[in-house]
């Protein structure tokens, strides 16, 4: 490929902005060869062998709760602490709201282009927000995906300012969504020897829910580019729901730094640690770096949709680590305090540029001191 100038590339990355019509637009249009501002280079790291993947990633019963809730939560907090990433069954959420809800985040992208562009936009205040690659202008190469971001807590869009496709649905399976991140962060904090509504309450990790519902279409190159480049989430928790195309990958390091299939499971959502939980929990749990596979050009295209516990960026709420009981917890704070909207702005600035967003927070270690106690 020819060397293109900065400023050529940012007008090239302007003129597929300005059409609206996302990676979408492009399939639509008829591509054979992706543009240029798509390209990644190869990741040398290997991905590990699919009996290795199935043992990596635990999957978690939360309906033994009700037996032997100690035994869940000791499978919760040890998934949390060591892999980052698990997946639950008969976790509250049914079977039809999660197809339904998959349906309609479909059915929006695939209406057309009239439809969708007026919800095409890159101001990060507007609850409801459509756009491709929210980092595009920033990042070293875009992302073969397109997303939906509709902020639901604390204060949701009126239903008439959600695309029609998606009323209702939304809503409903936001909501439910909500009571597992709930439950989830209540077994978290007994994990931790905090009350069982530390993380939830006290620490704020529920004050806010976005939603992001993220089409993947079939790309003609698949080898070239990636649906989500390498990162780890902004965010106390993510439940993700996903179809079956599967793609998700989590970058795990024992016994050896691999990349690991987290692979669709009937039923199941996929839960992870986000940046924010690793702060407050101070280092105690992992935020793991994961990336999105594109779909090959077979199709169909894949969906997925990810619940992300985070607060708003006007949000002036201070998270700091704290001590969180035995079992490792650190002598002394691993990383200075922040809000929402300062970690939020510097990781949007960034973009899925490869590096973690906590290390801008990290203190260090000659100038860490005693995180604040309980």
């Amino acid at each position: 490929m020819a060397t293109v100038s900065g400023t050529d590339r940012l007008r090239d990355l302007h003129a597929f902005d300005d059409t609206k019509a996302g990676v979408k637009g492009l399939v639509d249009a008829g591509v054979t060869t992706i543009p240029y501002f798509f390209r990644h280079p190869p990741d040398p790291l290997p991905v590990a062998s699919p009996s290795e993947a199935a043992a990596a990633i635990p999957l978690i019963d939360l309906a033994k709760a009700d037996v032997d809730r100690d035994h869940v939560v000791s499978q919760v907090t040890a998934a949390a602490e060591t892999v980052g990433f698990f997946q639950v069954v008969n976790h509250g959420v049914a079977g039809e709201l999660m197809e339904a809800m998959l349906a309609a985040v479909r059915r929006f992208n695939e209406e057309p282009l009239e439809a969708k562009v007026p919800y095409y936009t890159r101001d990060v205040a507007s609850k409801v927000r459509f756009s491709s690659n929210f980092d595009l202008f920033r990042s070293p190469a875009a992302n073969w995906r397109d997303t939906l971001v509709i902020e639901m807590w604390p204060e949701p869009p009126s239903p008439e300012e959600i695309p029609p496709p998606c009323r209702g649905v939304l809503e409903e399976y936001a909501a439910a969504a909500r009571r597992l991140g709930e439950r989830l962060l209540e077994l978290l904090s007994e994990g931790l020897g905090l009350p069982a509504g530390y993380l939830g309450r006290e620490a704020g990790c529920t004050d806010g829910l976005s939603v992001a519902a993220n089409y993947y279409p079939a790309c003609p190159e698949p080898e070239a580019t990636m649906g989500a480049t390498k990162h780890a989430d902004p965010s106390f928790l993510t439940v993700l729901l996903q179809d079956t195309s599967g793609g998700l990958q989590a970058l795990l390091d024992q016994p050896r730094r691999r990349w690991v299939d987290v692979p669709p499971v009937a039923g199941a959502l996929v839960v992870n640690v986000g940046d924010f939980l690793q702060l407050v929990s101070n280092d105690r749990l992992r935020s793991v770096e994961h990336r999105v596979l594109p779909t090959g050009a077979a199709g169909p295209a894949r969906v997925s949709v990810a619940c992300f516990f985070r607060v708003e960026y006007a949000s002036t709420r201070p998270y700091v680590p704290v001590v969180v009981g035995g079992g490792g917890a650190r002598a002394a704070a691993v990383y200075r305090g922040t809000t929402a909207g300062e970690f939020l702005a510097h990781f949007n600035g960034k973009g899925l540029d490869g590096r973690s967003a906590l290390d801008h927070f990290r203190i260090p270690a000659a100038a860490s001191s005693p995180p604040p106690p309980l």
